[in-house]
Protein backbone atom coordinates (compact mmCIF):
# COMPACT_ATOMS: atom_id res chain seq x y z
CA UNK A 1 0.00 0.00 0.00
CA UNK A 2 1.12 3.42 -1.16
CA UNK A 3 2.88 5.55 1.64
CA UNK A 4 1.24 9.07 1.07
CA UNK A 5 -2.20 6.26 1.61
CA UNK A 6 -0.92 5.17 4.84
CA UNK A 7 -0.34 8.34 6.23
CA UNK A 8 -3.90 9.90 5.05
CA UNK A 9 -5.19 6.37 6.34
CA UNK A 10 -3.74 6.12 9.58
CA UNK A 11 -4.91 9.70 10.42
CA UNK A 12 -8.38 9.33 9.13
CA UNK A 13 -8.66 5.96 11.83
CA UNK A 14 -7.22 8.14 14.71
CA UNK A 15 -10.12 11.17 14.08
CA UNK A 16 -12.58 8.40 13.69
CA UNK A 17 -11.86 6.77 16.65
CA UNK A 18 -11.84 9.91 18.84
CA UNK A 19 -14.95 11.05 17.64
CA UNK A 20 -16.68 7.30 18.38
CA UNK A 21 -15.03 7.36 21.30
CA UNK A 22 -16.14 10.70 22.83
CA UNK A 23 -19.45 10.97 20.75
CA UNK A 24 -20.39 7.35 23.17
CA UNK A 25 -19.76 9.14 26.15
CA UNK A 26 -21.35 12.57 25.56
CA UNK A 27 -24.55 10.29 24.28
CA UNK A 28 -24.80 7.77 27.22
CA UNK A 29 -24.25 11.11 29.83
CA UNK A 30 -27.34 12.63 27.76
CA UNK A 31 -29.49 9.42 27.48
CA UNK A 32 -29.11 9.38 31.26
CA UNK A 33 -29.51 12.48 32.33
CA UNK A 34 -26.51 13.00 33.59
CA UNK A 35 -24.75 16.47 34.73
CA UNK A 36 -22.20 17.53 32.27
CA UNK A 37 -19.96 18.48 35.38
CA UNK A 38 -16.49 17.91 35.92
CA UNK A 39 -16.84 14.11 36.65
CA UNK A 40 -17.77 14.13 32.36
CA UNK A 41 -14.37 15.66 31.90
CA UNK A 42 -12.40 13.13 34.39
CA UNK A 43 -14.31 10.01 32.16
CA UNK A 44 -13.46 11.63 28.80
CA UNK A 45 -9.09 12.70 30.16
CA UNK A 46 -9.18 8.60 31.37
CA UNK A 47 -10.95 7.31 28.50
CA UNK A 48 -9.01 9.21 25.47
CA UNK A 49 -6.03 8.39 27.76
CA UNK A 50 -6.16 4.84 27.66
CA UNK A 51 -7.68 4.83 24.08
CA UNK A 52 -3.88 6.50 23.65
CA UNK A 53 -1.58 4.37 25.41
CA UNK A 54 -3.46 0.82 24.50
CA UNK A 55 -3.04 1.76 20.89
CA UNK A 56 0.58 2.96 21.36
CA UNK A 57 1.43 -0.39 22.89
CA UNK A 58 -0.60 -2.44 19.80
CA UNK A 59 1.20 0.24 16.84
CA UNK A 60 -2.28 0.88 16.02
CA UNK A 61 -1.27 4.32 13.83
CA UNK A 62 2.59 3.85 13.66
CA UNK A 63 3.67 5.06 10.62
CA UNK A 64 6.31 1.83 9.88
CA UNK A 65 3.63 -0.69 10.49
CA UNK A 66 2.11 -2.28 7.76
CA UNK A 67 -1.08 -0.30 6.51
CA UNK A 68 -3.03 -3.07 5.06
CA UNK A 69 -6.56 -3.01 6.47
CA UNK A 70 -6.32 -6.53 7.62
CA UNK A 71 -3.28 -5.88 9.44
CA UNK A 72 -5.05 -2.64 10.68
CA UNK A 73 -8.40 -4.70 11.32
CA UNK A 74 -6.20 -7.21 13.76
CA UNK A 75 -4.21 -4.64 15.45
CA UNK A 76 -7.83 -2.35 16.67
CA UNK A 77 -9.38 -5.72 17.74
CA UNK A 78 -5.96 -6.45 19.68
CA UNK A 79 -6.01 -1.88 21.11
CA UNK A 80 -9.85 -2.79 21.63
CA UNK A 81 -8.83 -5.84 24.23
CA UNK A 82 -6.17 -4.14 26.07
CA UNK A 83 -8.50 -1.06 26.16
CA UNK A 84 -10.91 -2.71 27.66
CA UNK A 85 -9.08 -4.63 30.60
CA UNK A 86 -7.08 -1.33 31.45
CA UNK A 87 -10.01 1.06 31.27
CA UNK A 88 -12.30 -1.58 33.80
CA UNK A 89 -9.57 -2.06 35.99
CA UNK A 90 -8.48 1.38 36.34
CA UNK A 91 -11.97 2.46 37.09
CA UNK A 92 -12.42 -0.68 39.27
CA UNK A 93 -9.63 0.29 41.67
CA UNK A 94 -10.47 4.63 41.19
CA UNK A 95 -14.28 3.76 42.08
CA UNK A 96 -14.67 7.59 41.21
CA UNK A 97 -16.19 7.31 37.92
CA UNK A 98 -19.45 8.76 38.86
CA UNK A 99 -21.54 5.66 36.43
CA UNK A 100 -22.93 2.43 37.58
CA UNK A 101 -20.06 -0.41 36.24
CA UNK A 102 -22.68 -1.77 33.74
CA UNK A 103 -23.46 1.38 32.42
CA UNK A 104 -19.71 1.89 32.04
CA UNK A 105 -18.81 -1.37 30.49
CA UNK A 106 -21.79 -0.93 28.08
CA UNK A 107 -20.27 2.82 26.98
CA UNK A 108 -16.65 0.77 26.12
CA UNK A 109 -17.81 -1.33 24.42
CA UNK A 110 -20.36 0.39 22.35
CA UNK A 111 -17.71 2.59 21.31
CA UNK A 112 -15.47 -0.05 20.90
CA UNK A 113 -17.75 -2.54 18.50
CA UNK A 114 -18.18 1.19 16.63
CA UNK A 115 -14.70 1.53 16.10
CA UNK A 116 -14.18 -2.10 14.61
CA UNK A 117 -17.30 -1.55 12.44
CA UNK A 118 -15.97 1.98 11.49
CA UNK A 119 -12.77 -0.21 9.95
CA UNK A 120 -15.41 -2.35 7.44
CA UNK A 121 -17.05 0.85 6.98
CA UNK A 122 -13.54 3.08 5.80
CA UNK A 123 -12.30 0.60 4.23
CA UNK A 124 -15.00 -0.32 1.55
CA UNK A 125 -15.96 3.21 1.28
CA UNK A 126 -11.88 4.34 0.36
CA UNK A 127 -11.94 1.07 -2.10
CA UNK A 128 -15.28 2.00 -4.08
CA UNK A 129 -13.34 5.92 -4.14
CA UNK A 130 -10.43 5.12 -5.11
CA UNK A 131 -11.36 2.26 -7.69
CA UNK A 132 -13.92 4.84 -8.99
CA UNK A 133 -11.64 7.79 -9.26
CA UNK A 134 -8.90 5.10 -11.18
CA UNK A 135 -6.55 6.71 -8.57
CA UNK A 136 -4.89 3.25 -8.26
CA UNK A 137 -0.79 3.84 -8.49
CA UNK A 138 0.08 1.93 -11.88
CA UNK A 139 3.09 -0.20 -11.98
CA UNK A 140 5.47 -2.94 -13.15
CA UNK A 141 7.72 -5.56 -12.32
CA UNK A 142 10.88 -6.18 -14.71
CA UNK A 143 11.89 -9.79 -13.82
CA UNK A 144 9.30 -12.80 -14.23
CA UNK A 145 10.79 -14.90 -11.58
CA UNK A 146 9.79 -16.02 -8.04
CA UNK A 147 10.26 -12.73 -6.40
CA UNK A 148 8.62 -10.84 -9.21
CA UNK A 149 5.24 -13.44 -9.32
CA UNK A 150 5.16 -13.24 -5.36
CA UNK A 151 5.16 -9.12 -5.59
CA UNK A 152 2.81 -9.27 -8.47
CA UNK A 153 0.37 -11.61 -6.23
CA UNK A 154 0.92 -8.69 -3.67
CA UNK A 155 0.17 -5.85 -6.01
CA UNK A 156 -2.97 -7.96 -7.30
CA UNK A 157 -4.04 -8.04 -3.47
CA UNK A 158 -4.23 -4.56 -3.36
CA UNK A 159 -5.61 -3.65 -6.54
CA UNK A 160 -7.69 -0.61 -4.78
CA UNK A 161 -3.88 1.35 -4.53
CA UNK A 162 -2.22 -0.69 -6.98
CA UNK A 163 -2.93 -1.34 -11.08
CA UNK A 164 -0.47 -3.98 -11.62
CA UNK A 165 0.30 -3.47 -15.60
CA UNK A 166 2.41 -6.47 -16.39
CA UNK A 167 5.97 -8.01 -16.15
CA UNK A 168 8.88 -7.25 -18.33
CA UNK A 169 11.73 -10.10 -18.92
CA UNK A 170 14.24 -10.95 -21.70
CA UNK A 171 12.68 -14.47 -22.49
CA UNK A 172 13.65 -16.81 -24.98
CA UNK A 173 9.77 -17.64 -25.86
CA UNK A 174 9.06 -13.88 -27.32
CA UNK A 175 6.27 -13.72 -29.41
CA UNK A 176 6.16 -10.30 -31.50
CA UNK A 177 7.75 -9.33 -28.16
CA UNK A 178 5.34 -10.11 -25.61
CA UNK A 179 4.27 -12.76 -23.32
CA UNK A 180 1.18 -14.29 -21.91
CA UNK A 181 1.35 -16.31 -18.61
CA UNK A 182 -1.29 -18.76 -17.45
CA UNK A 183 -3.06 -15.87 -16.36
CA UNK A 184 -3.34 -13.91 -19.61
CA UNK A 185 -0.94 -11.07 -17.72
CA UNK A 186 1.11 -9.06 -20.30
CA UNK A 187 4.74 -9.83 -20.35
CA UNK A 188 7.20 -7.54 -22.79
CA UNK A 189 10.59 -7.79 -22.93
CA UNK A 190 12.92 -5.54 -21.11
CA UNK A 191 13.56 -3.44 -24.07
CA UNK A 192 9.85 -2.50 -24.23
CA UNK A 193 9.52 -1.80 -20.77
CA UNK A 194 9.68 2.12 -20.93
CA UNK A 195 8.00 2.90 -23.89
CA UNK A 196 5.23 0.43 -22.64
CA UNK A 197 5.64 2.77 -20.04
CA UNK A 198 5.24 6.65 -20.98
CA UNK A 199 2.21 4.90 -23.50
CA UNK A 200 0.47 4.20 -20.24
CA UNK A 201 1.25 6.48 -17.90
CA UNK A 202 3.45 4.69 -15.60
CA UNK A 203 5.42 6.32 -13.64
CA UNK A 204 7.06 3.44 -11.14
CA UNK A 205 8.62 0.28 -11.76
CA UNK A 206 9.86 -2.30 -9.41
CA UNK A 207 12.47 -4.89 -10.71
CA UNK A 208 13.76 -7.54 -8.63
CA UNK A 209 16.90 -7.97 -11.27
CA UNK A 210 19.51 -5.46 -9.62
CA UNK A 211 21.84 -3.29 -11.85
CA UNK A 212 24.78 -5.61 -11.37
CA UNK A 213 22.90 -8.79 -12.42
CA UNK A 214 21.63 -7.83 -16.15
CA UNK A 215 23.65 -5.12 -17.95
CA UNK A 216 20.17 -4.06 -19.88
CA UNK A 217 19.30 -3.06 -16.61
CA UNK A 218 21.79 -0.22 -16.41
CA UNK A 219 20.27 0.69 -19.86
CA UNK A 220 16.92 0.73 -18.57
CA UNK A 221 17.91 2.93 -15.93
CA UNK A 222 19.10 5.75 -17.97
CA UNK A 223 16.03 5.80 -20.44
CA UNK A 224 14.11 5.53 -17.13
CA UNK A 225 15.26 8.77 -15.71
CA UNK A 226 14.85 10.81 -19.57
CA UNK A 227 11.53 9.81 -19.27
CA UNK A 228 10.84 10.48 -15.42
CA UNK A 229 10.04 7.34 -14.49
CA UNK A 230 11.51 5.78 -11.34
CA UNK A 231 12.46 2.00 -10.75
CA UNK A 232 13.10 0.74 -7.61
CA UNK A 233 14.72 -2.69 -6.81
CA UNK A 234 12.95 -4.91 -5.10
CA UNK A 235 14.33 -7.93 -2.82
CA UNK A 236 12.94 -11.20 -1.36
CA UNK A 237 12.86 -10.23 2.23
CA UNK A 238 15.10 -8.20 4.45
CA UNK A 239 17.56 -10.56 5.05
CA UNK A 240 18.60 -10.97 1.65
CA UNK A 241 18.60 -7.11 1.35
CA UNK A 242 22.45 -5.87 0.37
CA UNK A 243 23.27 -4.15 3.64
CA UNK A 244 24.87 -1.34 2.16
CA UNK A 245 21.21 -0.47 -0.29
CA UNK A 246 18.84 2.25 1.45
CA UNK A 247 15.79 0.62 1.87
CA UNK A 248 13.26 3.21 1.15
CA UNK A 249 10.00 0.94 2.69
CA UNK A 250 8.80 -2.21 2.56
CA UNK A 251 5.99 -4.26 0.48
CA UNK A 252 5.12 -6.49 3.19
CA UNK A 253 8.29 -8.31 4.13
CA UNK A 254 9.68 -7.19 0.91
CA UNK A 255 12.47 -4.51 1.27
CA UNK A 256 12.12 -1.50 -2.01
CA UNK A 257 15.47 0.08 -2.17
CA UNK A 258 15.22 3.03 -4.24
CA UNK A 259 18.43 4.89 -6.83
CA UNK A 260 18.41 8.18 -5.22
CA UNK A 261 17.72 10.15 -1.70
CA UNK A 262 14.32 11.52 -2.50
CA UNK A 263 12.69 13.12 1.51
CA UNK A 264 10.02 14.88 -0.78
CA UNK A 265 8.55 11.33 -1.50
CA UNK A 266 7.86 11.11 1.94
CA UNK A 267 3.96 12.37 1.77
CA UNK A 268 4.46 14.42 5.37
CA UNK A 269 7.50 16.39 3.57
CA UNK A 270 5.19 16.57 0.61
CA UNK A 271 2.40 18.01 2.67
CA UNK A 272 4.65 20.68 4.76
CA UNK A 273 6.32 22.10 1.55
CA UNK A 274 2.82 22.22 -0.18
CA UNK A 275 1.34 24.07 2.99
CA UNK A 276 4.41 26.42 3.08
CA UNK A 277 3.97 27.15 -1.09
CA UNK A 278 -0.32 27.78 -0.54
CA UNK A 279 0.64 30.07 2.75
CA UNK A 280 3.53 31.99 1.04
CA UNK A 281 1.98 32.43 -2.67
CA UNK A 282 -1.54 33.34 -1.04
CA UNK A 283 -0.18 35.63 1.56
CA UNK A 284 2.11 37.38 -1.77
CA UNK A 285 -0.74 37.56 -4.17
CA UNK A 286 -3.17 39.03 -1.75
CA UNK A 287 -1.02 41.84 -0.02
CA UNK A 288 1.60 42.73 -2.84
CA UNK A 289 0.46 41.31 -6.52
CA UNK A 290 -3.24 43.10 -5.71
CA UNK A 291 -1.32 46.74 -5.31
CA UNK A 292 1.95 45.66 -7.36
CA UNK A 293 0.08 44.83 -10.42
CA UNK A 294 -1.66 47.41 -11.47
CA UNK A 295 1.25 50.14 -11.10
CA UNK A 296 3.59 47.33 -13.23
CA UNK A 297 0.64 47.13 -15.53
CA UNK A 298 0.34 50.59 -16.28
CA UNK A 299 3.98 50.75 -16.53
CA UNK A 300 4.31 48.30 -19.41
CA UNK A 301 2.05 49.62 -21.41
CA UNK A 302 2.98 52.81 -21.56
CA UNK A 303 6.45 51.51 -23.01
CA UNK A 304 5.28 48.95 -25.01
CA UNK A 305 2.02 47.93 -27.19
CA UNK A 306 1.09 43.83 -26.10
CA UNK A 307 -0.12 41.99 -22.70
CA UNK A 308 0.70 42.89 -19.33
CA UNK A 309 1.56 39.26 -18.50
CA UNK A 310 4.40 36.88 -20.39
CA UNK A 311 2.52 33.06 -20.36
CA UNK A 312 4.93 30.53 -22.01
CA UNK A 313 4.87 26.82 -21.97
CA UNK A 314 7.51 25.41 -19.42
CA UNK A 315 8.66 21.64 -18.00
CA UNK A 316 7.00 20.71 -15.37
CA UNK A 317 6.99 17.59 -12.86
CA UNK A 318 7.78 14.58 -14.60
CA UNK A 319 8.29 16.66 -17.60
CA UNK A 320 4.25 17.59 -18.14
CA UNK A 321 3.81 20.98 -19.39
CA UNK A 322 2.34 23.93 -17.84
CA UNK A 323 1.72 27.53 -18.57
CA UNK A 324 4.00 30.27 -16.08
CA UNK A 325 3.28 33.43 -16.40
CA UNK A 326 5.80 36.48 -16.25
CA UNK A 327 5.40 40.22 -15.90
CA UNK A 328 6.15 41.09 -19.58
CA UNK A 329 9.88 42.36 -19.88
CA UNK A 330 10.52 42.66 -23.39
CA UNK A 331 8.97 43.79 -26.52
CA UNK A 332 6.50 41.72 -27.93
CA UNK A 333 9.22 39.55 -30.23
CA UNK A 334 8.95 36.01 -32.06
CA UNK A 335 12.22 34.54 -30.85
CA UNK A 336 10.93 34.69 -27.17
CA UNK A 337 10.23 31.16 -27.18
CA UNK A 338 13.57 29.87 -28.59
CA UNK A 339 16.33 32.45 -27.29
CA UNK A 340 17.02 33.21 -23.48
CA UNK A 341 17.74 37.03 -22.18
CA UNK A 342 21.48 38.13 -23.13
CA UNK A 343 23.23 40.87 -21.77
CA UNK A 344 21.67 44.20 -23.54
CA UNK A 345 19.08 42.40 -25.24
CA UNK A 346 17.75 45.29 -27.51
CA UNK A 347 14.46 43.09 -26.79
CA UNK A 348 14.29 43.87 -23.42
CA UNK A 349 12.36 47.40 -22.22
CA UNK A 350 13.20 49.58 -19.83
CA UNK A 351 11.07 48.34 -17.01
CA UNK A 352 11.80 45.01 -18.14
CA UNK A 353 15.36 45.86 -17.36
CA UNK A 354 14.37 47.03 -13.79
CA UNK A 355 11.87 43.87 -13.16
CA UNK A 356 14.47 41.53 -14.24
CA UNK A 357 17.28 43.21 -12.01
CA UNK A 358 15.04 42.89 -9.07
CA UNK A 359 13.56 39.28 -9.92
CA UNK A 360 10.10 41.35 -9.50
CA UNK A 361 9.24 40.31 -13.47
CA UNK A 362 9.03 36.69 -11.81
CA UNK A 363 6.08 37.41 -9.21
CA UNK A 364 2.91 36.31 -11.04
CA UNK A 365 4.62 32.88 -10.80
CA UNK A 366 3.19 32.84 -7.07
CA UNK A 367 -0.34 31.95 -8.93
CA UNK A 368 1.53 28.65 -10.63
CA UNK A 369 2.18 27.89 -6.67
CA UNK A 370 -0.86 29.14 -5.30
CA UNK A 371 -2.33 26.72 -8.09
CA UNK A 372 0.15 23.79 -7.51
CA UNK A 373 1.91 24.03 -11.08
CA UNK A 374 5.29 25.14 -9.25
CA UNK A 375 6.85 25.62 -5.84
CA UNK A 376 8.36 28.17 -3.93
CA UNK A 377 11.79 26.37 -4.05
CA UNK A 378 13.00 24.01 -6.81
CA UNK A 379 14.42 23.58 -9.78
CA UNK A 380 14.09 26.51 -12.53
CA UNK A 381 11.65 25.52 -15.15
CA UNK A 382 13.21 25.65 -18.55
CA UNK A 383 11.43 26.24 -22.01
CA UNK A 384 10.23 22.98 -23.34
CA UNK A 385 12.72 23.64 -26.43
CA UNK A 386 15.74 23.85 -24.35
CA UNK A 387 14.58 20.79 -22.20
CA UNK A 388 14.40 18.91 -25.48
CA UNK A 389 18.09 20.08 -26.02
CA UNK A 390 19.64 19.68 -22.79
CA UNK A 391 18.19 16.68 -21.82
CA UNK A 392 19.81 15.29 -25.32
CA UNK A 393 23.51 16.21 -23.94
CA UNK A 394 23.90 15.97 -20.29
CA UNK A 395 23.33 12.69 -19.34
CA UNK A 396 21.01 13.56 -15.96
CA UNK A 397 19.39 16.25 -16.93
CA UNK A 398 16.10 14.96 -16.76
CA UNK A 399 16.19 13.48 -13.15
CA UNK A 400 15.54 17.29 -11.92
CA UNK A 401 12.00 17.21 -13.79
CA UNK A 402 11.46 14.69 -10.60
CA UNK A 403 10.35 17.67 -8.84
CA UNK A 404 7.92 20.31 -9.46
CA UNK A 405 10.00 23.23 -10.16
CA UNK A 406 10.23 25.93 -8.23
CA UNK A 407 10.15 30.37 -8.76
CA UNK A 408 14.30 30.00 -7.11
CA UNK A 409 16.59 26.93 -6.61
CA UNK A 410 19.39 25.65 -5.04
CA UNK A 411 21.21 26.61 -8.47
CA UNK A 412 20.19 30.23 -8.14
CA UNK A 413 21.01 30.51 -4.59
CA UNK A 414 24.68 29.99 -5.58
CA UNK A 415 24.42 32.27 -8.75
CA UNK A 416 23.38 30.13 -11.26
CA UNK A 417 21.05 31.94 -12.83
CA UNK A 418 20.14 34.13 -16.02
CA UNK A 419 21.74 33.35 -19.44
CA UNK A 420 23.44 29.83 -20.14
CA UNK A 421 26.24 30.43 -22.03
CA UNK A 422 27.83 27.18 -22.40
CA UNK A 423 26.84 23.95 -21.59
CA UNK A 424 29.05 23.81 -18.24
CA UNK A 425 26.78 26.59 -16.63
CA UNK A 426 23.77 24.21 -17.33
CA UNK A 427 25.53 20.98 -16.02
CA UNK A 428 26.02 22.96 -12.63
CA UNK A 429 22.69 23.93 -12.66
CA UNK A 430 21.43 20.36 -12.83
CA UNK A 431 24.19 18.98 -10.40
CA UNK A 432 22.96 21.83 -7.80
CA UNK A 433 18.61 20.82 -8.64
CA UNK A 434 19.79 16.72 -8.04
CA UNK A 435 21.65 17.70 -4.67
CA UNK A 436 18.64 20.03 -3.61
CA UNK A 437 16.36 16.91 -4.64
CA UNK A 438 18.43 14.59 -2.73
CA UNK A 439 18.90 16.90 0.68
CA UNK A 440 15.71 18.59 0.88
CA UNK A 441 14.79 19.63 4.12
CA UNK A 442 12.34 22.81 5.21
CA UNK A 443 16.12 24.41 7.16
CA UNK A 444 17.26 24.26 3.55
CA UNK A 445 14.57 26.20 1.70
CA UNK A 446 14.53 28.61 4.32
CA UNK A 447 18.08 28.96 3.56
CA UNK A 448 17.56 29.49 -0.21
CA UNK A 449 14.74 31.85 0.53
CA UNK A 450 16.56 34.15 2.59
CA UNK A 451 19.52 33.82 0.13
CA UNK A 452 17.11 34.78 -2.73
CA UNK A 453 15.48 38.34 -0.83
CA UNK A 454 19.20 39.41 -0.11
CA UNK A 455 19.87 38.70 -3.85
CA UNK A 456 17.18 40.98 -4.97
CA UNK A 457 18.96 43.64 -2.82
CA UNK A 458 22.54 43.12 -4.34
CA UNK A 459 23.84 43.46 -7.67
CA UNK A 460 23.73 39.91 -9.67
CA UNK A 461 26.26 39.76 -11.82
CA UNK A 462 23.99 37.51 -14.47
CA UNK A 463 20.42 39.21 -13.73
CA UNK A 464 19.64 40.88 -17.31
Amino acid sequence: MGKRYGFLLKVMLLLMDLCLLNCCFLLAYWLINLPADYWLLINLVICNTCWFVSAVFCKLYKSGARTTMQAITSRTVKTVIVNVSVQMLLFHFLKKANLPQHILLSIICSYSLLIIASRVFINNVLEIFIVKAKQQRKTAIVGYNNTGMQLARLLQQRKSMYSFEGFFDNQDNKHDGLLVDKKGQIVGSIDYCIDYAVKNDIREIYSTILPHQDIAMQRLIEVADKNCIRIRFVHENKLTAPSQQRIEYFLDEMPVISLRSEPLQNFRNRLLKRAMDVAISGFALLFILSWLTPIIAIIIKLQSPGSVFFKQQRSGKNNVPFWCYKFRSMAVNKESDILQATKNDPRITPIGAFLRKTSLDEFPQFWNVFKGDMSIIGPRPHMLKHTEQYSAIINRYMIRQFLKPGITGWAQANGYRGETENIELMEKRVEHDIWYMENWSPNLDLKIFVRTLLSIFMREERAY
